[in-house]
């Protein structure tokens, strides 16, 4: 009869500590980059870092072509 009134709140408590270990461990795995969240109502801007290697659009030839049925 305990186990049937408790059993559930046992269950609950279980699962949200193997909830916690597997973020635990996937933060630990992954860098953790999903953790370090900015405060609402922060910005930050990422920027590109300027690459010296643009295309040269004068690569090439066009050649200009007709089907033939």
């Amino acid at each position: 009869m305990l186990l049937r009134f408790f059993g559930p709140l046992i269950l609950k408590w279980f699962m949200k500590k193997m909830g916690q270990k597997f973020e635990k461990q996937f933060s630990q795995q992954f860098g953790g980059a999903q953790q370090t969240q900015d405060k609402k109502g922060k910005v930050s801007i990422d920027k590109k870092p300027k690459n010296g290697n643009q295309s040269n659009k004068n690569v090439g030839e066009y050649i200009d072509y007709e089907e033939i049925e």
